[in-house]
C-alpha cells in the first residue's frame, strides 16, 4: 500500500464518522476508500467497513447516553426488531452480490432527497404533540431497515432518520442517537460473522476506524449539546443525499 493511502484512510474515516453521526451514508466514503484505494473486493470491503461502524457506534452511544439523549426502555422493542432484521439482511449479504443493488440504492436516494427537502421545518422543529405510530408499525419499519443495514449498510442512516423523524415524530438529535444505538446493536454480530467468512481485512478496517472514532467523538459532543444541532444535521443530511445521487449516477464507484 502506498504511503499516501494511510492519511486518506484516516481522514476519510474522520469524515465518515462525522457524517454518520449527524446524518448517515458515511459508508459511501469508507467503501470507496476500501475498494478504490485499498483494493479490497466488494464483499471484503463490506465486511471491513463494519470495524469502523462498530467503533464509532460505541463512542457515540457513550456520549449520547451521557447527555441523556437515549431512552433505552422505550426504544427496546425497536432495537430488538432492527436486530432481527439485520440477521435476515446478513443472510442476503452472504448470497447476493452487493453491486447488483447499486441502481436501486441510487433511486432510493432520489426519493430521500425529495423527502428531506419537503417541509424542512418538520425535520428541524418536529411537532411535540405529534401522534406516534402504533408499536407494531414502528417495529415493522425497524425490522425492514435492519434487513437493509445487515445487507449493505450504505444509506441506511438516511432512511432511518426519514422514518424516525417523519413517522416516529422524534426530534433529529434523538433520532440520530437512536440510529447510532440501533446500528451498534447488530453491527458486532454482523462483523463477527463476516470475519468468520473471511471477509474482514482488520488492518484496512482498523485504519479507517481510527478516523471514524475521532470524527464520531467530536460530532457526538456537538450534536448532543449544541442548540443548533437540528439545523446543522438537516443541512448535512441534504448535502449527503445530493452527493450520494451524484456518486451513483455520475461517478458510479460502488
Amino acid at each position: 500500500m502506498e504511503w499516501w493511502v494511510y492519511p486518506v484512510a484516516i481522514l476519510g474515516g474522520f469524515a465518515a464518522g462525522f457524517v454518520n453521526t449527524l446524518a448517515g451514508n458515511g459508508s459511501a466514503i469508507t467503501l470507496t476508500i476500501l475498494m478504490e484505494f485499498m483494493g479490497l473486493a466488494p464483499n471484503v470491503a463490506n465486511g471491513s467497513n463494519r470495524v469502523g461502524i462498530l467503533s464509532q457506534s460505541i463512542i457515540s452511544t457513550w456520549i449520547f447516553n451521557k447527555e441523556g439523549k437515549i431512552e433505552w426502555k422505550a426504544n427496546l422493542p425497536a432495537l430488538l426488531s432492527i436486530f432481527l432484521g439485520a440477521m435476515v439482511g446478513l443472510y442476503i449479504a452472504f448470497h447476493i452480490k452487493n453491486e447488483d443493488f447499486r441502481m436501486v440504492y441510487g433511486f432510493m436516494m432520489i426519493i430521500m432527497l425529495f423527502v428531506v427537502l419537503v417541509h424542512p421545518k418538520k425535520w428541524i422543529h418536529p411537532p411535540q404533540d405529534g401522534k406516534r405510530p402504533p408499536l407494531w408499525l414502528f417495529c415493522l419499519g425497524f425490522f425492514l431497515m435492519g434487513i437493509y443495514g445487515g445487507f449493505i449498510q450504505m444509506g441506511m442512516g438516511i432512511m432511518f432518520l426519514a422514518f424516525v423523524v417523519l413517522v416516529g415524530k422524534f426530534d433529529l438529535v434523538k433520532a440520530n442517537a437512536l440510529k447510532i444505538v440501533s446500528v451498534g446493536s447488530y453491527t458486532g454480530i454482523v462483523l463477527l460473522l463476516f470475519a468468520w467468512k473471511g471477509w474482514v481485512d482488520w488492518y484496512a478496517g482498523g485504519l479507517i476506524a481510527i478516523g471514524q472514532v475521532t470524527g464520531a467523538f467530536f460530532c457526538s459532543k456537538f450534536a448532543a449539546t449544541h442548540p443548533l444541532a437540528n439545523v446543522v444535521a438537516h443541512r448535512v443530511l441534504v448535502t449527503v443525499v445530493i452527493f450520494a445521487i451524484i456518486k451513483v449516477f455520475i461517478f458510479p464507484l460502488f
